[in-house]
């Protein structure tokens, strides 16, 4: 009998555990932020109110905002609510790992077996597809495991927009919400867009100059095109059209609701517009390091950009005794100037964090555009509502308003203070506390990655 009872008690404890394990995992379902400064971005400044989230959604924010019954409610005095930080261009949740390069013609072929040797596979023209992936998805590459989702929700950072970066047409990005606790609950929107890069990588031989990508670029949208009219039309008469077979490269370019450009210099921006007219996409523009001499142009073509806040500096390693040129000089000084032209002319832009030692480098880089004249309320945009728009999903994120995702960032002062605190981040509605900070240029392996557009031809 003492034996039995013995056994109940483990069991029963043993379930207990487990219980309590379930219950910490779970975020309340009814949360209620009272008393705080609110920062809605689309809306203004609230010196003083609340803002209710239930299931993952912002149910009511106001002054007059009311708390529900059973409501966890955070005292909110002395803090500042902001709309949940988007990065626009990143590879964040997808862990890194050596790519694989692609079959030869670009359509298929399994991986080489692990540990094989991989030579560069040798391109003879643009029927192989060099440098293509078009089928590739973040969403399918994205895991709550990347070390670098919490370093980033420590920063105020809750959504991501991810990409592949290998090739020259990589695949597919999605949004990506920084919490949850499979790939699954991560996903916002698995097609943000299809990005392209200026940069040869995974393959030898043509493509390898900047006309050629340009070609092949071409090229592959005219055979996606032909590819298009060819299933219509063996839709429209199965009994007479030959079936076109299969091409995986080919649905992935028609899959694209826009495309990604590379843009970091006034003569690559020209060169992508005039692609972006021939390919008959919607597009972005990226890197755009350079805005101080492309607002105006950008203003009048209407272009949404993302922009490297990376600014350019001198290499540490670089030789003292070289001398650089007045143009390096001049771009290494007006850069950080460029945010305050892309907003005074009207252009839409986000940023992205790329080439950041750490995400906080990011809101550190747009306080440097701050003290040389940005407005405060055009830096926030960019990091919240701005790439929400960007992206088409303006009327979930991006801003503290009803019916949005309950994404938020909790600050103990103004977020572009250097001594201000993240307090807490709220993604989907689930409450994360940052941890601890890491020591300088070794905060989860975002040190030395290659900014957006940096690299790209000029």
């Amino acid at each position: 009998m003492r034996q039995i009872i013995h056994r109940f008690v483990v069991w029963a404890g043993c379930g207990l555990a487990l219980w309590q394990a379930s219950a910490r995992a779970e975020a309340p379902g009814l949360v209620a932020i009272q008393d705080a400064r609110i920062v809605t971005v689309s809306g203004g400044v609230m010196e003083k109110g609340t803002v209710v989230l239930s299931d993952g959604i912002i149910t009511d924010v106001g002054a007059t905002a009311a708390i529900p019954k059973g409501a966890w409610v955070v005292d909110g005095r002395g803090l500042t609510v902001y709309p949940g930080l988007i990065d626009a261009l990143s590879t964040w949740g997808i862990p890194e790992a050596a790519p694989a390069a692609p079959a030869a013609n670009g359509r298929g072929g399994a991986p080489p077996a692990a540990g094989a040797a991989q030579a560069l596979p040798r391109s003879w023209g643009p029927q192989d597809r060099p440098g293509t992936t078009s089928w590739v998805k973040a969403a399918d590459l994205v895991k709550p495991a990347d070390r670098r989702i919490e370093t980033a929700r420590g920063a105020g950072f809750t959504t991501a927009v991810t990409f592949p970066k290998q090739g020259l047409v990589a695949g597919h990005g999605a949004v990506v919400n920084l919490g949850g606790e499979t790939s699954g609950q991560m996903i916002v929107d698995p097609g943000a867009g299809l990005y392209l890069s200026m940069t040869p990588s995974g393959y030898s031989g043509y493509p390898s100059s900047p006309m050629g990508i340009l070609a092949y670029f071409r090229q592959l949208w005219i055979d996606a095109g032909h590819y298009r009219l060819a299933k219509a039309m063996y839709a429209q008469n199965p009994a007479r059209v030959k079936r076109p077979g299969y091409d995986r490269a080919l649905e992935g370019v028609l899959e694209a609701k826009r495309v990604l450009l590379p843009a970091a210099s006034p003569v690559a921006m020209e060169r992508m517009l005039k692609l972006a007219s021939e390919l008959k996409s919607p597009f972005v523009l990226y890197g755009v390091v350079q805005g101080y001499e492309m607002a105006e142009r950008l203003k009048q073509t209407g272009t949404p950009v993302v922009l490297n806040v990376k600014w350019p500096v001198r290499e540490r390693d670089a030789d003292p005794e070289r001398v650089e040129s007045l143009r390096t000089l001049e771009i290494r000084d007006k850069a950080p100037a460029s945010p305050i032209a892309l907003a005074a002319a009207g252009v839409k832009f986000a940023v992205s964090s790329e080439g950041m030692d750490t995400p906080k480098d990011v809101v550190r880089a747009l306080k440097k555009s701050i003290d040389l004249g940005l407005k405060k309320e055009d830096a926030l945009k960019a990091l919240t509502l701005n790439a929400a728009e960007i992206y088409g999903l303006g009327g979930k994120l991006g801003s503290i308003d009803k019916g949005k995702m309950a994404n938020l960032v909790v600050t103990d002062g103004d977020l572009f203070d250097d001594r201000t605190k993240v307090r807490m981040v709220f993604v989907d509605g689930v409450k994360y506390v940052p941890p601890p900070e890491a020591p300088p240029g070794g905060a989860g392996g975002f040190a030395g990655r290659p900014p957006a557009g940096a690299g790209e031809e000029n």
